[in-house]
């Protein structure tokens, strides 16, 4: 269950991640990617970016899910090179899931942000 709800506030969503449990921390940034225009696009962007290297395959999934989101939201990314490098490497991630959130993540940075990553 997500536990951030309707209303939630940054202190909520790094409440989550200070509580470390990765079933809750796997919503914090798809959370925080579709909200990134009023949480604060580079707080959220940073917030993906962490999490892209955490030991749970659904977090650094969801992590680059959340950066896709990001770039939907907001047309751009504030750290263009850690964002090409955080998908270049759920490309290569051993976890289908992981690869799978990249690919997504790639194709909507390029659409939206005109960020083109190798393949």
């Amino acid at each position: 269950m997500n536990p951030l709800v309707d209303g939630w506030t940054r202190a909520d969503a790094e409440a989550v991640l200070d509580r470390g449990d990765a079933r809750e921390i796997r919503y914090v940034p798809v959370s925080v990617g579709l909200e990134a225009p009023a949480c604060g696009p580079e707080w959220a962007e940073n917030i993906c970016l962490a999490l892209a290297r955490h030991a749970d395959e659904y977090v650094r999934g969801n992590a680059l899910l959340g950066l896709a989101h990001l770039a939907r939201t907001c047309r751009a990314v504030s750290s263009r090179q850690a964002v090409v490098e955080a998908v270049t490497a759920g490309l290569c991630d051993h976890s289908r899931y992981v690869r799978g959130h990249a690919l997504d993540a790639a194709d909507d940075l390029q659409i939206f942000a005109g960020i083109v990553l190798p393949r």
